[in-house]
């Protein structure tokens, strides 16, 4: 596993081969999400789930020496593209990288922009979620 800066430039890499063709990067992402592995029923309850998404994600962590391990999965492709997205970024990486990581990969793909006003939140509650399991 390489560092959060260089799974980052991985993911430019792949996403910049298909230019500004929006529909190719969003196909990128729903693929990513059929990547993640489902998540245990027992998880999928209000005490995993992010609020502010328009549809349902959840996002377990469990912490092993001094890194955090992400478990996800949502009720919608898109959303479970995106949080697959973020954690092939943050997953097994240091509780301290990931505190200190500032997401720019959103903006540097154009992401944000390109996602519905609802989704764009949700975007934004999941890293805050993922940030809030590494200030616990």
């Amino acid at each position: 596993m390489g560092s959060i800066q260089k799974i980052e430039q991985e993911i430019l890499d792949e996403m910049s081969l298909f230019g500004d063709d929006w529909e190719a990067k969003y196909n990128y992402i729903i693929e990513l999400g059929k990547t993640l592995p489902s998540l245990s029923d027992e998880y999928k309850n209000d005490n995993f789930l992010i609020k502010g998404c328009q549809s349902r994600v959840w996002l377990k962590a469990e912490e092993k020496d001094n890194r955090l391990f992400f478990y996800a999965d949502s009720d919608a492709i898109i959303p479970k593209g995106i949080i697959a997205l973020l954690l092939k970024l943050v997953n097994g990486q240091t509780i301290e990288d990931i505190k200190n990581y500032d997401f720019g990969i959103i903006n540097k793909i154009g992401l944000q922009q390109h996602l519905s006003p609802t989704r764009a939140n949700g975007l934004l509650s999941m890293i805050k979620y993922i940030k809030q399991y590494a200030s616990k």
